[in-house]
Formats: C-alpha cells, sequence, structure tokens
C-alpha cells in the first residue's frame, strides 16, 4: 500500500509544478512531453519491447490510461470548475471495484465501499467548484474516469507475467504517440522552454510520470483494483496540502474534515486493516494437539490453498477442549497414494480422533 500511494502523491504534486513552472496553454503538449520521455527512461532500464498480443495489448492500455485520459481531462479542465471535476474522478474507487468484479472476479469487500463512499463524501468538502456546469465538461470528466479505471483494471488482467517496468514503459510510449497529432492540430509547435520549465518538466517526467506509474502499476498486481481505487483518493489530499505548505493557501473547518474522511475512506479499504479487525473480533483460538501452527493471514480475503495448510478450529469450550459436535479436519495435503501421518484430537472422553486428508482409502480397513 505504501508503494502504491506514491503515484497518487506525486501525481497530487503535479498541481504545484504545473502551475508554478510549466507555460500555460498547452496541455496537449505537456502530456507528450510527459508521458514519452519517460516511456523512453522506463524502457533504457529494462530494454524489453513488446512481443506477440502486447503490440496490441500497449496501444489499447496506452490510449485509455495516458493518450485517451490527459486528451478528455484537458477537455475537463478547460470546460469545469477544478472542484467538479476532481469530484467525479474521486468516483473512480467505485468504478474500479465495478469493473474488477466483472472482469477479474474480485468482488468487492464491505470495507471497500464504506470506504469509497467516506472518501467520495471527503472530496466533497475538499473540493469545492462554482459557477455553470456545463454537460460537455462533465462528460469529458465521466469519460476520463471511465476509460482510465478500465484502463487500470485491464492492465490488472492482463499484466500478469510482464515486469511492471516494460508494461509501464509500453504504455506510456503508446499513449504518447496518441497523443501527438493532437497536440500538434490543437496546439500547433511544442511551446518553448526557459529553465524553470525544463527542471519542472524532469521532476514531472521522472518522479510524476515514470515511478508514480510504475508504482500504480505494482499496487494494481498485489492489490485488490478498488483498494487501490481507494489510495488513488491521496490526489487531492496532496494537492491541497501542498498548496496550503508552498502556496499560502488555508484550509478551512470544512476542508479539514473533509481530509479527515478520504484517509478513514482510503484506510476502512485496506485489506490489512480488515484483517486486523476481524482478528480483534475472534474469541480465542485453540489448536489441537500435533497440529503445525498456522500460518497468519493477512490478505482478508481466503487463500485458494487454504486447504492444503493446517486448519483451527475457534469458539472452542472452556479449557481447550475440542466439542463434540465440532468436525475435526487437520492435515497437510499428502501426496498420491502416501498416506499421511495421522493427528490426534481428544474428544471430551478421552477418546483420540486420528485425522488424514479427505478422500484418503486405508488399505487396513
Amino acid at each position: 500500500m505504501a508503494a502504491t500511494a506514491i503515484a497518487p502523491v506525486a501525481w497530487g504534486s503535479n498541481y504545484y509544478v504545473t502551475h508554478e513552472f510549466l507555460p500555460a496553454g498547452h496541455p496537449l503538449w505537456g502530456g507528450v512531453l510527459r508521458a514519452l520521455p519517460a516511456g523512453v527512461l522506463l524502457w533504457a532500464v529494462r530494454r524489453r519491447r513488446p512481443s506477440g498480443p502486447w503490440w496490441w495489448r500497449s496501444a489499447v492500455l496506452g490510449t485509455l490510461n495516458v493518450g485517451a485520459f490527459f486528451a478528455l481531462i484537458f477537455v475537463a479542465a478547460q470546460l469545469l470548475p477544478s472542484g467538479v471535476a476532481a469530484t467525479v474522478m474521486a468516483t473512480s474507487p467505485v468504478v474500479m471495484m465495478l469493473l474488477a468484479w466483472i472482469l477479474v472476479s474480485e468482488r468487492p469487500a464491505v470495507g471497500q465501499l464504506a470506504g469509497a463512499a467516506l472518501g467520495i463524501a471527503g472530496v466533497l468538502l475538499l473540493l469545492t467548484g462554482s459557477g455553470e456546469i456545463p454537460a460537455a465538461g462533465v462528460a469529458a470528466s465521466v469519460g476520463a474516469m471511465a476509460l482510465s479505471s478500465l484502463g487500470y483494471v485491464l492492465t490488472k488482467r492482463w499484466g500478469a507475467g510482464v515486469d511492471v517496468l516494460s508494461l509501464t514503459s509500453w504504455q506510456l510510449v503508446a499513449g504518447a504517440v496518441v497523443l501527438l497529432p493532437a497536440a500538434v492540430l490543437v496546439e500547433g509547435a511544442p511551446p518553448a522552454l526557459d529553465g524553470a520549465a525544463v527542471a519542472g518538466f524532469g521532476y514531472v517526467t521522472v518522479v510524476a510520470t515514470a515511478v508514480a506509474f510504475a508504482a500504480w502499476f505494482t499496487g494494481l498486481r498485489h492489490l485488490p483494483a478498488g483498494t487501490v481505487g481507494l489510495v488513488g483518493l491521496l490526489n487531492p489530499v496532496t494537492g491541497v496540502l501542498l498548496g496550503t505548505a508552498l502556496a499560502g493557501e488555508l484550509l478551512t473547518a470544512r476542508q479539514v474534515g473533509g481530509l479527515v474522511l478520504v484517509l478513514a475512506g482510503v484506510l476502512a479499504g485496506q485489506p490489512v486493516l480488515r484483517a486486523a479487525l476481524r482478528r480483534g473480533r475472534r474469541p480465542g483460538t485453540v489448536q489441537c494437539a500435533g497440529a503445525p501452527a498456522p500460518e497468519p493471514d493477512v490478505s482478508g480475503q481466503d487463500r485458494p490453498d487454504d486447504l492444503a495448510r493446517p486448519h483451527r478450529h475457534t469458539d472452542a469450550a472452556p479449557g481447550g477442549v475440542v466439542p463434540r459436535d465440532l468436525p475435526v479436519v487437520l492435515h497437510r495435503q499428502a501426496p498420491a497414494g502416501v498416506r499421511a501421518r495421522p493427528v490426534s484430537a481428544r474428544r471430551p472422553g478421552g477418546a483420540d480422533l486420528a485425522v488424514v486428508p479427505p478422500g484418503h482409502r486405508d488399505p487396513a480397513g
């Protein structure tokens, strides 16, 4: 989770760097100058070209996550108050949860849905907009949110077996190639850059793009998509805090309340926290004699290999005695044709139970 958080924190710092150092009026060229050098930099580290289906997959993901996203965000920024656009983007965790449920069979947990509700409420308090709200601007913002959410979930589905740096570099280069014609047609020649702009693009390219996207896709590989989406709510939090610390902006009581809600929503959706809360609610666990110590499960979800690991009974009777009406299954999976060493468990009254893997046939009857 800490590695994933690098991405929204870096993206949140983009607001200040862009406003203070980058040339105004060239957002499409800014996207090209941001994505292309970052993709080339990551490719230089890994030096691996796409192969097989990854030629078209890179084009699809680069369009969804970089090219179309940057273009639609540009349109939304031109037409909408910043608070409205940010609020629309804050619904991304919910969309990612639904898409992950459909595409990668990740059913959203109650904690994730509650965290998303808290996070959206916090963003509503944190960012406020005013003035008219054009339908075209809302459509562009919703499109950017939906396409990027789909691209992130597809990255999670397709990315197994491909190292994160290569996966990220291919998407950034493809996205820049998609953006380049739009930048030339809409904005003309690239902007002239002074020393401050070069330094700003250096930060945006290396930290806010290369490192940030690699961290984001690493999170998608190791965490549920809904959890990653909730971590993304740190983006507006970072932007507001940097504006307060560096630009002299003041936080209102309402914004402080929004910050607290966003952080609570991010934490509520984390599997580690949910697992810790469940363990805190469980009664004492009794381990029967002869069974090896069970491995802790911090994922917050059932693991597919649980049947091959030692199981334990909870809600046991006082004194550590297994109640007579509870089935006892304590084993490690044995190879085919090999008898597992029995594990003893004592019932009330002194009788021993020999427990072997399910389906085992004892030649002795």
